[in-house]
């Protein structure tokens, strides 16, 4: 019987259909060849691209790697360089050739083989990329780690990779691999600013490339890896150790032979002495950020002129270091008629501190500020033969005191200010305001925030050594205002692209009040509080004295030259026996006494016009004590202190007859017969200066020694 049912036929699966398969392997393979000979053609063109963009081999050598700064002191002397160092370029055929043949064994060992890039080295790449999971890994030849350095940035990715690839094969186009090589050795950072081979060798051996010994360049050569690790003066131990590695491998190369390569021992290797960092340094780290808003080229080395002159600034360096006390800092910044820094002192040691107490620190200035304080009476109408009273005063409840405890009653103004008198001063802000007296403190360049109470008459606010100084540059300037610089012009390539101009158009106070101002500082120099600063020409200054000792300050001029030291510790911390009179102004003097020696001697407009009283400087006078033992909390309200004068009894009126009992000049007769000291004009230059009557001889201090260099 025939069956109806309809018959199914079953067919192959498609994924089983080997023809299939063929064609789809047929055409991938088409398709595949195709993109790869695309590809091919685009890199081709890539390259050839650009190779015909590349600069040539002369420019190459020409191009820097980075902006170059050299600065110069006032006499053209290199005071440090900045950024990038260069050294001379060393030619392929004096490079020593175990430097040659070490860069190659540890940085590329196929160089002399590959196109540009290595093949074996890009799948090793690829490979240990994807175990960091993205991370590129470092295996650029030597021609890509060049093209690197020269064309593009240090970022990791694939399309830095890709470029880095595409330069490298156009530059193994255009170059040989010996010009390529010697580009590379030349261009290289090797660390701590040094680029290339001489730089690099010169930093650390002290001698040129073209010298190096086969220890000294697997050191070199290991440095590439790592400069900032490998680095042989910051880590000895690290470097030895890169440098035996690259010995290794240069034997395994046939570079060198196994018995060469443990003869070798880099640990016998002599490495250059550090240059010293010297107090130069506070001076170029205060004026080199300045560039940024003077100038806008970024790229070309520059050259920078400076104001500052080695000689005064040896004095200076000696000055401090002779005359701080021993667990102080000191800090000094002398300043020409014109504002230009000659000298400055930022501590008594760069290399502990580079912390810049000369224009950074902000401390008290004690009776330092009653510059302003009197500038601002005699711009009111005050004059220096004004009489005064120095009396008991309150003012909104503080009651000033002098550093005796005693007030001495009728004085003239030129009495109250050589000898610092509190009372008056405080007196003095009351009548003409407070307010006034901070406006004339900003007005002469006190930058730092200047309160408004009555004990700031006594230098409660704290102040920099700087501003101080330039206000007290712009006195001796007849009132004009003196802006500190540092740069006096720039050049790139030879071109100035920045010069320095004085701005005379800023007048402060009138001259007249300038040379009153003048008059009493001459005073308090003369017989004052200052006498430890003169120097045996016209000298005007003030010392400034803070709570217990804490700060001693002595600013001044003489010869079209201005001088501002501070001392104190940098934890505010007690001196004892520091006062402005004292180590300040003997530094001053120590640093002015060679810094004016070839100035011609300046006499002042005003003659020195002693006060009223006259007293022998010892050490213990009543006007030898600190300018201001007010303490004040930090609105600048006073602390009750009891303070007594050191040596006057109790019920004894501290009047012209006790001054004349306490210093041995009691009067012979009634006080009409007695004969008042003549006014003086101040000494005239001389070699050696004899101590005024009464006064102790300080020793030497700082000499005997040889010069330090300037680094």
């Amino acid at each position: 019987m025939a069956s109806n049912l309809p018959v199914i036929i079953r067919s192959k699966p498609w994924w089983r259909d080997s023809a299939k398969w063929k064609r789809i392997g047929f055409w991938g393979g088409i398709g595949a060849a195709g993109f790869g000979l695309l590809a091919f053609i685009a890199l081709l063109i890539a390259v050839f691209s650009t190779r015909s963009s590349l600069p040539t081999f002369e420019e190459l050598k020409s191009s820097p790697n980075g902006q170059m700064i050299r600065v110069h002191a006032v006499d053209g002397t290199v005071l440090v360089s900045m950024g990038p160092s260069y050294g001379e370029w060393i030619s392929y055929d004096k490079i020593p050739q175990q430097m040659k043949d070490a860069m190659i064994a540890v940085e590329d060992r196929r160089f002399e083989s590959h196109w540009g890039v290595d093949p074996w080295g890009i799948a090793r790449g690829i490979s240990n990329s994807l175990d960091r999971k993205g991370r590129v890994s470092a295996v650029s030849t030597i021609t890509q780690q060049l093209a690197r350095n020269v064309f593009l940035s240090s970022n990791r990715s694939y399309m830095r990779k890709l470029r880095e690839a595409v330069l490298a094969l156009a530059m193994e186009r255009k170059f040989t691999k010996d010009q390529i090589l010697e580009l590379y050795l030349n261009k290289v950072y090797f660390g701590g600013g040094a680029y290339g081979i001489d730089a690099a060798s010169r930093k650390f051996f002290g001698h040129s490339a073209d010298r190096l010994s086969l220890a000294e360049a697997a050191i070199i050569a290991g440095l590439v890896k790592a400069p900032s690790h490998y680095s042989p003066t910051a880590d000895a131990e690290a470097a030895v150790g890169r440098a035996s590695v690259v010995l290794k491998v240069m034997a395994e190369t046939g570079k060198i032979s196994e018995a060469t390569a443990e003869a070798t021992d880099p640990r016998l290797v002599k490495l250059a002495p550090e240059p010293k960092q010297n107090s130069v340094r506070y001076f170029t780290d205060w004026a080199l950020p300045q560039l940024e808003v003077l100038i806008d080229e970024t790229d070309a080395p520059l050259e920078v002129w400076t104001t500052l002159d080695l000689g005064m600034q040896r004095a200076a360096d000696d000055a401090i270091r002779a005359n701080t006390p021993g667990a102080a800092q000191g800090a000094l910044v002398s300043l020409d008629r014109d504002g230009a820094v000659r000298a400055m002192v930022g501590g008594k040691d760069y290399v502990s501190s580079i912390y810049n107490r000369a224009t950074q620190a902000t401390r008290q200035p004690g009776s330092a500020f009653k510059l302003f304080v009197y500038l601002a009476a005699l711009e009111a109408g005050h004059r220096a033969d004004d009489m005064v009273i120095d009396e008991p005063v309150t003012i909104r409840g503080w009651t000033p005191r002098n550093s005796s405890g005693r007030n001495s009653g009728e004085m003239t103004l030129r009495s109250a200010f050589a000898y610092s008198i509190n009372t008056v001063a405080a007196k003095l802000g009351q009548e003409i305001g407070f307010g006034a007296i901070a406006d004339m403190a900003r007005r002469f360049g006190i930058t730092t925030p200047v309160d408004t109470h009555p004990a700031m008459v006594l230098g409660t606010s704290d102040v920099r050594l700087i501003d101080m100084t330039r206000a007290f540059a712009s006195v001796a300037n007849k009132g004009v205002a003196v802006q500190p610089y540092g740069i006096t012009r720039v050049t790139a390539n030879g071109a100035v692209i920045y010069q320095h101009e004085v701005d005379t158009s800023h007048v402060l106070v009138a001259p007249y009040v300038a040379a009153q101002m003048t008059d009493l500082l001459q005073t308090a120099v003369a017989t004052g509080t200052g006498r430890a600063a003169q120097i045996g020409r016209p000298v005007a200054g003030k010392t400034g004295t803070t709570t217990s000792n804490k700060d001693g300050w002595f600013v001044g001029f003489s010869s079209g030259l201005t001088t501002g030291v501070w001392m104190g510790r940098d934890d505010a911390k007690v001196v004892p026996g520091l006062q402005g009179g004292t180590a300040p102004a003997r530094a001053f003097q120590n640093f002015m006494a060679k810094a004016v020696a070839r100035r011609p001697v300046e006499q002042f407009e005003t003659k020195v016009t002693l006060p009223e009283w006259q007293i022998e400087p010892e050490d213990n006078a009543y006007y030898e004590a600190p300018d201001n033992r007010l303490f004040v909390d930090a609105d600048g309200n006073p602390i009750e202190q009891d303070q007594g004068a050191p040596g006057v009894p109790e019920g004894d009126r501290l009047d012209q007859d006790w001054l004349d009992r306490m210093t041995g000049n009691e009067p012979k007769g009634p006080p009409s017969q007695q004969q008042q000291p003549a006014p003086t004009r101040a000494p005239p230059p001389r070699q050696n200066i004899p101590a005024p009557s009464g006064a102790r001889e300080e020793p030497a201090r700082g000499g005997g020694g040889q010069e330090r260099p300037i680094q």
